[in-house]
């Protein structure tokens, strides 16, 4: 009898906790749930105010969302930006801290500032580098596409393009962007300089002001393409001499990072104690390395700039 009574108490004790436990359990999920969401909201408010603040500046906030969307990168512009202060924040620390100078907190600053924006501009540019040999061929796909169209549907035409299947590498992905864009995005300008923004050459432009003016307009823009057309087969050499002279100045750009890994490199393998002493201890040193660093940023703005200028 003593043990059914103890047996019992037990039992009850057990269900007892177990019911108090699973109402404390559930109060501290609602209790998480609602500083979840509180969080939460409180982020989209942050996001929303930043969002705001950036586009006040009309000009840089449709530069980097047309960069970014050319790259098709989901990603928005406030993030882009938070990067690059934040970049720039750490450099203007590591820099005060490593070199102990305003040259070098402003030098390592500005470098990894402008880190983000330059990563992304080099990958435009080899993103356009791989879509130039294969341009031509979109466009005579195109042409086709507007002469059974009747060459006025220029909108039924991108459809009949993007639907073939037949673009060849990145093309494929560019031209679905463009008929997406001028179908969905409602700004034909916009999604012009995308398109142009995405190849990034002066044939490209050309089609652009083509496109542009059959949509404006409404005329038939066959005939144009069929120049167009006719002129970029005419350039096909000298464009395969042009992208020799892109990819010399590609291997310009890394030379510089090649040879100072040479050198320093070296001199870690045979004198590392030496090499430790100038390179790290020595204020000069350091300031050797920072010169070095700053020279190869610049080179590389420079060959951006000059593939740029032949493209």
């Amino acid at each position: 009898m003593l043990r059914f009574a103890i047996s019992v108490i037990v039992i009850t004790l057990f269900i007892t906790l177990f019911i108090a436990f699973r109402q404390l359990l559930q109060l501290w999920l609602v209790r998480h749930q609602q500083v979840s969401r509180l969080q939460y909201w409180q982020n989209q408010r942050l996001n929303h105010r930043f969002a705001r603040f950036v586009s006040r500046n009309e000009r840089l906030y449709r530069h980097l969302s047309e960069l970014l969307e050319s790259l098709q990168f989901n990603v928005q512009p406030g993030s882009v930006i938070i990067t690059t202060v934040l970049m720039l924040l750490a450099g203007t620390s590591c820099g005060a801290m490593l070199f102990q100078s305003l040259k070098g907190t402003l030098l390592l600053g500005t470098v990894l500032g402008a880190l983000p924006y330059m990563l992304l501009r080099m990958m435009l540019v080899h993103q356009q580098m791989k879509t130039r040999i294969d341009f031509l061929p979109a466009v005579e796909l195109f042409y086709q596409c507007c002469l059974v169209s009747g060459g006025k549907q220029i909108r039924t035409a991108l459809q009949r393009t993007v639907d073939e299947k037949r673009l060849l590498g990145p093309m494929q992905s560019v031209f679905e962007q463009l008929y997406r864009n001028v179908s969905v995005r409602g700004d034909d300008e916009a999604s012009l300089r995308i398109f142009a923004a995405s190849l990034g050459h002066v044939w490209a432009d050309y089609f652009v002001n083509i496109v542009r003016a059959g949509l404006a307009e409404g005329h038939p823009i066959a005939d144009n393409l069929k120049e167009l057309i006719t002129d970029m087969r005419k350039a096909r050499r000298a464009s395969q001499q042009e992208r020799n002279k892109l990819l010399e100045i590609r291997l310009a750009n890394f030379s510089p990072v090649l040879f100072l890994g040479l050198f320093v490199g070296i001199n870690f393998h045979y004198t590392p104690e030496n090499a430790y002493l100038y390179y790290i201890v020595d204020p000069k040193g350091r300031d050797l390395l920072l010169n070095a660093i700053v020279l190869i940023f610049v080179s590389f703005v420079m060959g951006l700039w000059l593939s740029r200028r032949k493209m």
